[in-house]
């Protein structure tokens, strides 16, 4: 029998937070933004193309600690905290109000959702031990998409491709031919990542930079 994959939020510097159970369900949504110039006297206007807003991912999670009787705010109080500021962050200046909180990205098995950052969270506590500890929560957590990304693939469902594509968030140390190894069980694919990414310097690739891993033929 196969393992079960474990889902996780992986925070800007390359701290996991693991979910305790995996989600049931994920909702992922994007919009285009159109408007219209109506005048006076005249019929419908042709729509006007005003740029693309940022997706998001919405998802539940359950906390359950009942088997160990240990607070379930161990757990939850870690997806709180990505809430709040942190002013260690490449960039961050609280003098100049740049500071923010760190971005994140959700992982399960092969799916990655793009660079987020938390901007719902909804945490009810449905379970109390006799003392008044919480031993089981239920989360909603909206996230919000922070950059450009194609995560889940091309946004036309007509120009699917029948390999979804991996992705791969650098981290600090790791190079190309190591990233390749890793995947393909062969150092000396890293061109085939060099390709994919745009990558002219195999030797740039930055720590938390994400990288499109395409998959083999026949795999």
């Amino acid at each position: 029998m196969a393992e079960l994959e474990k889902a996780f939020l992986e925070i800007e510097g390359g701290a996991k937070v693991p979910c305790l159970y995996n989600p049931e369900t994920l909702s992922v949504g994007r919009r285009n933004n159109w408007v219209s110039n109506p005048m006076p006297g005249k019929g419908v206007s042709q729509l006007k193309y005003a740029g693309a807003s940022s997706g998001w991912m919405r998802l539940d999670l359950v906390f359950d600690t009942t088997a160990d009787g240990t607070a379930v705010t161990a757990h939850t109080g870690k997806i709180l905290a990505l809430m709040d500021v942190d002013p260690n962050l490449p960039g961050s200046d609280e003098t100049t109000n740049n500071a923010r909180p760190p971005t994140v990205t959700f992982h399960w098995g092969d799916l990655h959702s793009f660079t987020a950052v938390v901007q719902d969270l909804r945490l009810t506590f449905t379970y109390f031990s006799s003392s008044g500890v919480p031993l089981r929560a239920q989360m909603g957590l909206e996230l919000r998409q922070y950059e450009e990304s194609q995560a889940f693939g091309p946004q036309n469902p007509t120009s699917g491709t029948p390999k979804p594509q991996r992705t791969h968030r650098v981290l600090p140390g790791e190079t190309l031919d190591r990233i390749s190894a890793r995947y393909y069980g062969d150092a000396t694919r890293w061109r085939l990542l060099a390709d994919a990414n745009g990558l002219e310097d195999p030797l740039s690739v930055r720590p938390g930079a994400l990288l499109d891993v395409p998959r083999l033929e026949g795999a």
